[in-house]
Order: structure tokens, then sequence, then C-alpha cells
């Protein structure tokens, strides 16, 4: 109880404030990104597969199948054709298990390689190389675009630039047209743009979709990924220690510096050299204009130029390459990558269960659609002949894309009387708006509601029978 506890003296830690926030630097522009060009094989794969895309994207729309236009989204008509399938209001749960699909193939592929998507697939990475290679065919490379800002204008500074946007605004224009194309069938929407003859809202979104993406590719290129994508903030949850990501390995590359190429690798360790020659072709190739040596940073898209741009300068110093790589950081601390995983397979798993119950509602998926609406008038009426007679107003939608010719009739009933058109033809697509009127005996009515079934049915030219059961209400007294 006499041990005295011993006291140490400490010398007090000084607290340094934050400096004052200089409210004259809240919003200042940010610094413009010239963008470098670069070669390698993945930016070769890079630009096959946006061209492949673009390709299919311009193509798409100008497609034929059986006399109509292969993918049509007609928003007015609320009908989605999609070569042989008509999509209704009806098949929103296509739609929805469409949209699952592709959020968890995007999940899928971030937490197995990183934001591939945002540099490979993705249309503003695609868009806005589009237009960096118009920039540097009409402005010059990196230095000489750098050097044409900062001098005053003249004619040939004008001439270049406005040849610049000119092809840009075309870009954003034939861009436009393609997409609006999805939506209206796309020969007659060329014709009419040109000749001034468009409705208000196909010529107001060629208009909007132009600006917007002259301005997303041609001025914000960068902002969209790092501060309106909302992918760029939640994709850090998808990953781990084994997803493929765009690294840097600084136990070779530090400490970096600048050498002869006469050094060779075995003498880097004598002068404290890594395998980085701090060239910064790295950051000078990068769309999003970070340092990837700095680490995994949310605004890289996993593009790949600055793997391809250390490549190339590790083999013009003769030094092994992947100093910059796809790889995950298990790799880089000396282990080994673990490409089966739980997350990973959970993931796999939900989406080959969305996928099996996407396909099985396409194949399930009836080719017609029956709707009853009771006349509002009256709940029911005595006809001439003392009968009981409710009236109705059948609507047949013929989901498929060819014609129909329907046979009806009504289940529940003992002996009744049907007033009507018992067969009707309905075109491709198209919705038959049937009035009709059912009537039998009070005394073969035991309840004040009873519940019958209009029974339409039609046969497929291979013989299959398509037929659909809706229920409907009798009512009497």
């Amino acid at each position: 109880m006499n041990d005295q506890i011993p006291v140490k003296n400490v010398t007090p830690v000084k607290v340094h404030k934050p400096e004052k926030l200089d409210e004259s630097k809240r919003y200042t522009a940010r610094d413009r990104i010239y963008v470098r060009s670069v070669k390698g094989p993945l930016e070769n794969f890079r630009r096959f597969f946006g061209f492949f895309f673009i390709a299919l994207f311009v193509a798409i729309p100008w497609i034929q199948y059986d006399g109509h236009q292969a993918v049509l989204l007609n928003i007015v008509d609320q009908r989605f054709t999609i070569f042989s399938l008509t999509l209704w209001p009806q098949d929103l749960t296509l739609l929805a298990y469409i949209f699952i699909v592709s959020a968890f193939a995007l999940f899928f592929i971030t937490t197995f390689a990183g934001r591939v998507w945002c540099g490979f697939m993705c249309p503003q990475t695609t868009w806005t190389y589009i237009y960096v290679w118009f920039e540097e065919f009409f402005e010059g490379n990196r230095n000489k675009r750098i050097k044409l800002d900062e001098r005053p204008m003249d004619f040939d500074k004008f001439w270049r630039k406005a040849a610049k946007h000119t092809a840009w605004v075309l870009v954003a224009l034939l861009t436009a047209m393609t997409f609006v194309g999805y939506f209206t069938p796309v020969a007659q929407l060329y014709v009419d743009f040109f000749t001034f003859n468009t409705s208000f809202w196909a010529g107001f979104s060629i208009i909007f979709f132009t600006v917007c993406t002259y301005g997303n590719a041609g001025w914000m290129r960068e902002i969209m990924c790092t501060h309106m994508c909302p992918y760029a903030r939640f994709q850090s949850a998808m990953f781990d220690k084994d997803t493929f990501t765009v690294s840097y390995d600084a136990s070779r590359g530090e400490q970096r510096g600048p050498r002869s190429r006469k050094l060779a690798h075995e003498d880097l360790a004598e002068k404290g050299l890594g395998e980085c020659i701090d060239c910064n072709l790295c950051v000078q190739v990068c769309p999003t204009g970070i340092d990837i040596r700095n680490g995994l940073q949310y605004e890289c898209i996993n593009c790949g130029a600055c793997v391809d741009a250390c490549n190339g300068v590790m083999e013009k110093m003769d030094y092994p390459k992947g100093l910059i790589s796809f790889t995950s950081e298990h790799e880089l601390a000396g282990g080994t990558t673990h490409i089966v995983r739980p997350k990973l397979v959970g993931y796999l798993v939900v989406l080959l269960v969305m996928c099996g119950l996407l396909v099985a509602d396409i194949v399930t998926r009836v080719p017609l659609e029956v709707d009853i609406i009771r006349d509002r008038n009256s709940l029911y009426r005595e006809n001439m002949n003392g009968d009981i007679e409710n009236v109705y107003t059948l609507k047949v939608l013929n989901k498929s894309q060819t014609e129909h010719t329907y046979t009806i009739k009504v289940e529940g009933l003992a002996e009744y009387e049907y007033i009507g058109e018992q067969v009707v033809t309905v075109g491709g697509g198209e919705v038959y708006s049937l009035p009709v009127s059912v009537a039998t005996d009070p005394y073969n009515l035991s309840d004040r509601v009873t519940e019958i079934y209009f029974n339409v049915s039609t046969t497929e030219a291979d013989g299959t029978v398509v037929e659909v059961s809706e229920p409907s209400k009798f009512l009497y007294r």
C-alpha cells in the first residue's frame, strides 16, 4: 500500500489549430487536364472494345426485323419492340429483372476487376476519348495544346479551335439523333429533322442530348466521373484485398528519381533508387489527372492508360514490366490472389438466379392480355325477355407481332346468352376494344354475385394454343 506509482515527466504536445479557410479559394476553377496519347496492348483493346460498342450503338436502330424497326422503344404508345418480342406496361417485371441482372453483373465485375466498366465500356469515357482524338487531330499533341492555349488568339489558333468544336458538335448531334432513334422510327427521324418537320419532343430531345454530349465529353469530362457519377462513391463497398485494380508497386518503384539509361537494373540498389524514374507519364495519360503512385483513389477508372505508359518506359529502360499493373492488394503484399471467395461467389449465385428468372419469365410469357371493364352506368338490367343482363368491355391485347384471330367464350354460368362478337381479329401489337353483354334467366342465379370467366383463345401457326381466362363478376339484385 506504501508503494508509489512512478511519475514520468512528459513534454506536452503542442496542438496545431487548423488554418482558417481562405474564402477566396473555396470555388476555384479546376486545372484543365491535357490528356497525353498512349500506345500499348490495353489501349488497343480499349479502343477496339469502344469502337465495337459504338458501331453496335449506331447500327441497332437501323436493323429491320419482319418489316419493322428491330429495336423501337415507343414511349408514346407504351410499347417496346425488341425483335420478335413486344413489351407492354403489363410486362414491367421483365424490365425489373433486366435492371436487377445488370446491377448484379456490375457488382460481380467490380468485385473481380474494379472499375473496368468505367474504363472500357462507360459511354462517358468512350466519348471523352473520341473528343480527345479530335483535339489531338486539330491542335496537336499534349505539349502543342498547352502552348496553343497559352498564346493569344490569332488566325491559326482560331481555325483550329473552330474546327475542333465543329467536329465536337457534329459528333454530339449524330449521337443524339442515334439515341433518339431508339424511341422513334429512325429513318423518318433523320428526314424530319433535316427538313425541320420533327415533332416538338423529338426535336427537343435531339437538341437536349446534343448539348449534353458536347458538354459532358468536351468540357466536363472527368467532373462527370469524380463528382456526378454515384458509382465512384459506392464502388469501394465492393472492393476487397483480392480485387484486381490498377496499382503501383511501391516496393519496386521507390525511391523514385531520374537516372541515366545506362544505369543497369542491378545497380539501382547501390544508388538508392527504385525502378520509377519519375517521368510523370502515368499522370499525363490519366483522363482524370490523378497520380496512381499515391495509391488507390476513387477517381481512378481502371482504364489502364498508366499501365501502358509505364510499361513503355520500363521497356526503354530495360527494366521488368509491371511496375504499374492490374493486380490485387494481396499480390502487392507478396501473397496470392484468391479468385474464388464468398463475396464473389455470392454475387455470381444471385446473378445466375436472376438470369434464370428473367429467362423463365420470357419463356413462360403469354403473348395475350385480356382486361375486363364492367359497365359503370348500371350494375345490371332486365331485358325484354325478362333475363338479367350485365354489360362489359373486353380489351384484347395482342402482345405478339403477328395478326391473330381470337375466340371468346364465357364460363361459370350454366345457361347464358352472349351478345356481341365471339370471334375477333387483332393485329400484331394492337388492342381491340369489344363491348359485350351476358344475359341469363334469373332462376339460374343462386347468389347476388356470381363469378364468371371470359375465356379468350387462339391457335398459333405451329399449332400451339394460347389461352387466357380472365375472371369477372355477374351481378344481380
